[in-house]
């Protein structure tokens, strides 16, 4: 008598690390013979992948996993916020385990305790690439776990641990996985891709029979082999970054290089515990751009930090009109529950905070703005994110899926979701652009 497979529901928040994990999770319920249900009332069971980095992520993960409770009742937890002591079990005893974050042995020991396989795991066929949550035609490529930085604002390296970098031939093999599942745009994500290989003293590792270094500019260079897009993320501006440059400049990766910088002042920097020659930085954007003029630039910053005076600020708003980056994501300041920022002195008020950050990005509104009018006249590959047979809305190479613009485009018939097509910009916005396909 055969019984209908076990179904898992899965709830996944957080940043495209979590994502990943989620991915590895499911890819081992699906190996295992579980069914993944689309929705409460068809699960045997629900796994939620939180997040715990923020006070707003914690509050959003807490509702998930009550929520998740009151709809099924068999509810076990894992992510970031599994790792901030017993709060997922003060908040929701009757949760059926809890576990950190990259633990897909112990999430599936919790699932096999509670809801064991009726499935024999050698059966199950299960794509090379594994199950992902990303569309088909592009995914995160995770090199690495873990970060070896203290910043005083975070505590990744609490949740996470020390830097822990996978070996480069199992990243180079699951690349070409994933290409082969028609994947066309991989993107690079770690907590500190240019660290890649530092913990392991760059060891040799193998990829199609030949050495490679477990190092990142070898492994963009390998990655630009494959014939697809390849986006790098999370990258601190080591001086080693200037190698990935002429990769750029070359078409072997894209011209896209995502740099957290989080302020500008010298002092909140320091305070920070980030790198704080701003006026280097300034001058190796120079030099990559030089090298490479097509260079897009993304960054992250925090307004608002502990100590932030008027002049602190102000020298963060001359640093990117003089920076002119392209794509830029900016929030206000909030204590994160265990970071040692939390107890440094003159902290701003909330107000303040707001009204700082507004200024901010309606400078760097300005800024984006004026940068794609410059794109008016441009020819560009788009890559298809949507369409409907008429009107398609994609990314060019300045933009990563779900942070940076859009372009859209009209009287687009029979284009496909992964198509990449050759587009004529006519028109700007402050973050987006408007496109015709070009008559080839």
């Amino acid at each position: 008598m055969s019984h209908a497979p076990r179904k898992v529901g899965f709830i996944s928040l957080g940043c495209p690390k979590a994502l990943v994990d989620s991915e590895q999770i499911i890819t081992q319920l699906r190996a295992e013979g579980y069914e993944i249900s689309p929705d409460y009332n068809g699960a045997d069971m629900v796994v939620v992948n939180t997040c715990g980095f923020i006070d707003s992520a914690v509050e959003e993960s807490l509702d998930a996993i009550g929520e998740a409770l009151a709809e099924n009742g068999k509810v076990v937890v894992t992510g970031c916020l599994g790792a901030k002591g017993d709060i997922v079990q003060q908040t929701h005893p009757q949760v059926l385990a809890v576990t950190g974050p990259h633990a897909t042995k112990e999430v599936m020991a919790a699932v096999h305790q509670h809801l064991p396989p009726e499935h024999d795991p050698y059966t199950s066929l299960i794509p090379p690439q594994g199950i992902k949550l990303t569309p088909q035609h592009y995914a995160y490529l995770k090199i690495s776990e873990g970060c070896n930085h203290r910043c005083s604002f975070c505590i990744i390296p609490a949740l996470r641990g020390d830097l822990d970098s996978r070996p480069i031939g199992a990243v180079m093999q699951e690349a070409e996985n994933l290409v082969n599942a028609g994947v066309n745009e991989l993107l690079v994500i770690s907590q500190d891709t240019s660290a890649y290989g530092v913990d392991v003293k760059y060891r040799t590792g193998f990829w199609g029979g030949r050495p490679i270094k477990t190092r990142m500019t070898e492994l963009a260079n390998a990655l630009g082999e494959l014939g697809v897009w390849v986006r790098l993320h999370y990258v601190y501006p080591y001086p080693h970054v200037d190698e990935v440059i002429p990769l750029m400049a070359e078409g072997k990766i894209l011209p896209y290089l995502d740099v957290p910088l989080q302020h500008a002042s010298p002092k909140i920097l320091k305070t920070m515990k980030r790198p704080g020659n701003i006026e280097g930085t300034l001058a190796r954007i120079q030099k990559w751009r030089e090298i490479c003029p097509e260079l897009v630039l993304r960054s992250t910053f925090i307004v608002g930090f502990p100590g932030e005076s008027e002049a602190d600020f102000e020298q963060l708003l001359a640093f990117i009109e003089e920076a002119q980056l392209d794509r830029v994501g900016a929030f206000a300041y909030s204590n994160v529950d265990g970071a040692a920022a939390n107890a440094l002195p003159d902290h701003v008020p909330e107000a303040l905070k707001q009204e700082r950050l507004q200024r901010f990005m309606e400078l760097q509104a300005e800024i984006s703005a004026d940068k794609l009018r410059q794109r008016i006249g441009q020819t560009l590959e788009i890559h298809i994110d949507e369409s409907d047979g008429e009107q398609a809305i994609g990314r060019s190479y300045a933009d990563a899926p779900e942070i940076d613009g859009q372009v859209f485009l009209e009287n687009a018939p029979n284009l496909a979701v992964g198509d990449i097509v050759s587009a004529n910009i006519i028109e700007a916005g402050e973050h987006d652009l408007w496109a015709e396909l070009t008559n080839t």
